[in-house]
């Protein structure tokens, strides 16, 4: 499949998804995707990758986040302790990206960070940190504008992903340049599997742009990468990138890299970013601590609060996760990331119709309106783009009709004639205190020294966890398949159809694979968006 048809396909599911197509229409429509997909497949299957694989740990996940929850509080804890461990034995891996990082803003040069899906909030993430800690900073004017992050379909692609977006690598090239991405500038790539072609298109037009070495930091082997993708290959084996191989193994639920890969990526992108102007030995320490932090901490106390929003959940009822610029980036990071995990209705939209609205939804109370309340997030202004190819999913006026200002506590109630509990999650500055508060249940976590971006690592391993644990009570997955994965890209398409194999065999099915993508395309945008496609196309090849 050419650019151009890739394109054209892209298009035709923007413009399908406005109009009304009789079944005659629709079906031929899919069996035309799913040609194009069967015709580019063997560089999406990534079933070989780690990233991808179950983890032995969690085989009974499911059933203990209904059963025993402390164990799965406990399991997952205990994953992401080990992602902290295994980053000090990388750490010999990053002290050339801090030399590059200090030599490019002591030169005048801007630092990129690019991602997609979960490393592109993560991109973001790191970015609104970096302004946060140079808040009042007697430079100010000078280093906060010199980090510049962008994810796949720019900044609305945070709270509502743009589907398919991630595998156009022209699409990772036009929007470094349109960035003004120069001579002078550093990329950091990050991409957890290693082979998302949106980032690879962007760190491989970089080196045609900047005198500099891109960096390229991924989450699996390189011996098994170079089998299962070649354009993973073509950047592994070229010697003017400067790759960061942070391999993790499996993630705690299977296939669900906005966890373990994405915490690792951050971290280490992170500390070389915060420590860029001091001793490396500084970074060492400041993952000491948070080893020792996590380690000690007694991730329990998340229980009575897993259960309180699972019964909210369960009785129909709608939350707010109130919070602010503080922590807001981390927050919406991972309610964002429920929808395409566990195939849960997204953030709705101001300016459409409410007909399937969010279980939760991310609210600022201290933002007037919209556009305060991005740029409370951001701590700037939201870049946005508005390209033929994509019509209107990446302009400004989309973006802004995502309100989580405090308009919100009027809006959403009333439209949904639904009452709402407040889940509110601070940070006390002067105490290094986090705050969790819900229905009557309060928690106050001292942090202990850690930094402000150690501070978003711990919350976001805390709300990866929280999430989890919440979705495996509500059955959306089973042991740690992902069994309600939203099949928005070809990577997730063969990821659905892996785990339809999976379940198939277990029954003693044997469907060829070309029948699973079939299948899959046929059906995928006629279920509904809270339906588990995966178990779908199960009970049509089980009839």
């Amino acid at each position: 499949m050419t650019n151009n048809d890739q394109v054209k396909t892209l298009t035709g599911i923007a413009i399908d998804q406005k109009q009304n197509k009789n079944n005659e229409e629709a079906k031929a429509f899919a069996e035309e995707l799913a040609r194009e997909f069967l015709s580019v497949a063997d560089q999406f299957k990534l079933g070989s990758l780690p990233t991808e694989s179950p983890h032995p740990m969690t085989t009974s996940l499911s059933k203990d986040a209904k059963e025993n929850l402390p164990k799965a509080i406990q399991t997952i804890k205990d994953i992401d302790l080990g992602v902290f461990k295994q980053l000090q034995m990388y750490l010999p891996l990053l002290m050339d990206l801090q030399k590059d990082v200090a030599q490019t803003l002591e030169s005048g040069g801007r630092i990129f960070l690019c991602g997609c899906g979960a490393t592109g909030r993560l991109s973001l993430a790191l970015e609104t940190i970096w302004r946060i800690k140079y808040e009042g900073h007697p430079k100010a004017s000078l280093l906060q504008d010199r980090l510049v992050s962008f994810m796949a379909g720019g900044d609305v692609a945070l709270i509502h992903s743009v589907e398919k977006f991630e595998d156009f690598p022209e699409f990772g090239e036009r929007q470094l340049r349109e960035l003004h991405f120069q001579e002078g500038d550093l990329l950091i790539s990050c991409t957890e599997g290693g082979e998302t072609p949106f980032v690879i298109g962007a760190t491989e037009a970089a080196l045609n742009i900047s005198k500099r070495a891109p960096y390229f930091l991924y989450c699996n082997p390189d011996d098994v990468l170079k089998k299962t993708a070649e354009r993973s290959k073509r950047v592994i084996e070229n010697s003017r990138i400067k790759k960061i191989n942070l391999t993790v193994g499996p993630m705690a639920l299977t296939g669900s890299t906005r966890m373990q890969a994405t915490t690792i990526l951050m971290y280490a992108a992170g500390l070389c970013l915060w420590y860029y102007d001091q001793n490396f030995k500084e970074i060492e320490a400041e993952l000491s601590r948070i080893i020792n932090y996590v380690e000690k901490t007694d991730f329990n106390f998340l229980a009575p609060f897993i259960e309180r929003e699972s019964l909210l959940y369960e009785k129909g009822q709608y939350l707010f996760y109130e919070t602010d610029g503080l922590l807001g980036i981390s927050i919406l990071t991972d309610t964002t990331e429920r929808s395409p995990t566990f195939s849960l209705y997204p953030f709705e939209n101001q300016l459409s119709e409410h007909k399937h609205p969010s279980l939760s939804y991310l609210l600022f109370t201290k933002s007037e309106d919209s556009q305060s309340a991005w740029n409370d997030l951001l701590k700037r202004a939201p870049r946005t783009f508005h390209w033929k190819e994509v019509t209107d999913q990446t302009s400004q006026e989309r973006l802004i009709g995502f309100d989580f200002s405090r308009q919100l506590m009027e809006l959403r109630p009333r439209y949904l004639q639904a009452s709402h509990a407040h889940f509110k999650i601070e940070l006390n500055e002067e105490t290094n205190t986090l705050h969790f508060e819900l229905d009557g249940l309060v928690r106050a976590l001292n942090l202990d020294g850690l930094n402000f971006l150690s501070a978003h690592l711990v919350l976001k391993i805390l709300l990866n966890n929280l999430s989890t644990v919440i979705m495996g009570r509500m059955g959306r997955y089973e042991s740690n398949l992902m069994t309600w994965v939203r099949a928005s890209n070809n990577k997730l398409v063969d990821r659905a159809c892996r785990y339809v194999d999976t379940l198939l065999k277990q029954k003693g099915i044997v469907v060829s694979y070309e029948e699973l993508v079939r299948e899959c395309f046929r059906i995928k945008d006629q279920i509904p968006r809270d339906q588990s496609l995966v178990l779908t196309m199960v009970k049509e090849f089980d009839r």
